[in-house]
């Protein structure tokens, strides 16, 4: 019978290049060792470790582990409760910060803290991997959270095992992803398969956005504009409905350095002020969007963000990937352009079982924040019909 064992590291460094040999996973950029290097040395903030399961001496799955402090206010920002019960979250945490150890990317929503080798027993690693979380929470001072971030629909028959270990099933906001029609060459090609009124929407922000230069950065412009683009990140967090921590934008040069022209950010000048930025990574033929920034009291007048959502497609395009995934914040106006809600899953747990109970109890009793959702394409019949 084949023995796994779970080893924890306190540094991507740690893992020798014979573990990931074995491991296959650095091909998936949110699983390669220089990737999670250029978060980990450019956030000291955050206390970063990284599980390996071991199967008779040979590495089969890895699990990332990112511990942050949040405020009780930033929490239940994003979410609809009673009063009642948001004045007992309040009471419970002293209205103070928390602390939570998180499996997965606290900066990107997505599977992206947990990879089990095809030919691994799934289950039963991943309860190995359970265990391991656990045993680091009863270790770890002052925690008051642990959550497992981001899974698809079909990983479910696989993560709901978590349930055996006291974790709680919670549905958080969905991502919103394009995919991109193989017959679409060009943004033109995108354009005539919209239907007309989300059709004279995306002109609409190409002309109101005439009046900014656009242009790629390179690894010299991150130099030169760093402080600007920070404050047009932190100044978009500010305005979104959940933020779990401040990204520090050094992480975006140690990318560059390693992804090339894959780790994409576009700049958008206004009368040669930075007004606005996009970044995202081309990874295993898709496109992530990562951050933007913007300012806000420029926005309605030269349509900086629904430019950034064009221009999202035509990198997309560019890069000739499957699909789009534009992240969890203004799902609406994401819809406008053809993407649709991929709903995704967590599972959260306090480390003691009567807190537990509790977080259970509000849990259940969460409600996310809807929508209108938009169908921006053509059905088959209108397609047939306009041709």
């Amino acid at each position: 019978m084949s023995h796994l064992q779970a080893v924890t590291y306190h540094t991507v460094t740690a893992i020798s290049s014979k573990q990931w040999i074995e491991l296959e996973c650095a091909n998936n950029a949110y699983f390669s060792p220089k990737f999670l290097k250029a978060f980990e040395v450019s956030n000291p903030n955050i206390n970063f470790k990284y599980i390996v399961v071991n199967q008779n001496s040979s590495a089969i799955a890895l699990a990332i582990i990112q511990t942050i402090e949040l405020s009780v206010d930033v929490i239940l920002k994003n979410i609809k409760l009673a009063n009642w019960l948001k004045k007992l979250a309040h009471s419970l945490f002293c209205n103070n910060s928390m602390k939570i150890m998180t499996n997965g990317n606290i900066f990107l929503s997505g599977e992206h803290g947990l990879y089990i080798k095809e030919e691994a027993s799934k289950i039963k690693t991943l309860g190995t991997i359970a265990e391991a979380i656990n045993n680091i929470a009863k270790h770890t001072k002052s925690l008051h959270a642990i959550v497992l971030k981001d899974f698809l629909k079909h990983s479910l028959k696989l993560t709901t095992h978590f349930e055996n270990y006291g974790f709680t099933e919670m549905h958080v906001e969905p991502n919103l992803i394009l995919e991109l029609d193989t017959n679409w060459k060009t943004f033109d090609d995108y354009k005539k398969d919209l239907k007309s009124k989300y059709r004279v929407k995306v002109n609409k922000a190409d002309s109101s956005s005439n009046s900014l230069t656009a242009r790629l950065f390179t690894e010299e412009d991150f130099a030169t504009y760093k402080e600007e683009l920070q404050k047009l990140y932190e100044n978009t967090i500010a305005n979104a409905n959940f933020n779990a921590q401040v990204l520090n934008l050094d992480t975006y040069i140690h990318l560059r350095e390693i992804y090339h022209d894959d780790f994409i950010v576009k700049a958008y000048f206004l009368e040669n002020k930075l007004v606005g930025f996009l970044s995202a990574l081309a990874n295993n033929n898709h496109l992530d969007a990562h951050f933007i920034g913007l300012n806000y009291n420029l926005n309605r007048e030269h349509a900086i963000y629904p430019r950034i959502l064009n221009d999202y497609v035509r990198i997309g395009l560019e890069k000739q990937v499957s699909h789009i995934n534009f992240g969890r914040t203004a799902s609406e106006i994401k819809t406008t352009i053809g993407a649709i809600p991929v709903d995704l899953t967590c599972y959260i747990k306090h480390k003691r079982p009567f807190m537990n109970r509790i977080i259970k109890f509000i849990i259940k009793r969460v409600k996310l924040k809807e929508f209108k959702q938009h169908h921006a394409f053509k059905t088959k019949k209108e397609a047939t019909k306009a041709s």
